[in-house]
């Protein structure tokens, strides 16, 4: 698994998006049980840290020892450094097992047999990301030229499955029928968007590169546009849950 994150741990704690509440009351009503829960690819540990409000006890896992350190430290929740597989966690033990905007990153079929082994007979496969951020119309085509021209061609070869929303990752469990659409929307200023536009993975492969930080330019070209001191921004929200 590459590790694109964590020289972004701080950024990445306090820029990244947090997921809605309605994501999480979404997943509850498919989960029977709440004894344990699994976040792979956890990051800085944002769901982890929703799920232990939910659960006995949440496991934490991945491969950026930088990222886990921003984990919140709470007395059910234990996050330790883990690719795909968790040999630390029991075989079936887990009652939901979640991978946020992370599956893309993974070895599908190592991580989908470490689920056949860490899940409850009818756990929940839970896996979502979110696609390119929304401004207002007047400044989304400039942020879209930045995705796809000035930094397109420094994403890794995975980002094509957020831009194909998962679909084309197969993951041999029974898929259960989306029933609901979510989005993330916020009020940001531009030193936000700043911050969020540094923790994508292209930005620290043009940096590597070219020696230079292409988002100041962005910036500067939405604020010659007129980009208010406030606004709104939206991230679509795309899901896809599984029965083990």
């Amino acid at each position: 698994m590459k590790d694109r994150f964590s020289d972004k741990a701080s950024g990445y704690a306090a820029f990244r998006p947090k997921y809605p509440e309605t994501l999480f009351n979404h997943l509850y009503t498919h989960t029977k049980a709440f004894d344990a829960a699994w976040d792979a690819g956890t990051g800085n540990g944002q769901v982890a840290a929703v799920l232990a409000g939910k659960f006995n006890r949440v496991y934490a896992t991945d491969i950026s020892i930088k990222q886990l350190m921003k984990v919140p430290n709470m007395a059910n929740l234990s996050s330790f450094v883990a690719d795909e597989a968790a040999p630390q966690i029991s075989d079936a033990s887990i009652d939901l097992i979640t991978v946020a905007q992370a599956i893309h990153w993974f070895q599908v079929d190592k991580f989908c047999d470490e689920v056949s082994r860490v899940a409850k007979p009818g756990a929940l496969l839970a896996t979502w990301g979110y696609g390119l951020i929304q401004l207002p119309s007047a400044y989304q085509p400039a942020v879209d030229r930045f995705y796809s021209k000035v930094v397109g061609p420094y994403w890794d070869p995975e980002r094509k499955h957020i831009d194909n929303s998962y679909a084309d990752i197969s993951i041999p469990f029974k898929e259960l029928k989306p029933s609901e659409h979510f989005e993330m929307t916020y009020k940001w200023n531009a030193e936000s968007l700043e911050g969020y536009l540094n923790t994508w993975s292209s930005v620290g492969n043009y940096v590597k590169e070219k020696g230079e930080n292409p988002v100041p330019r962005l910036i500067s070209e939405l604020t010659s546009k007129g980009l208010p001191a406030a606004f709104e921004v939206m991230f679509p929200l795309f899901t896809r849950l599984f029965r083990v």
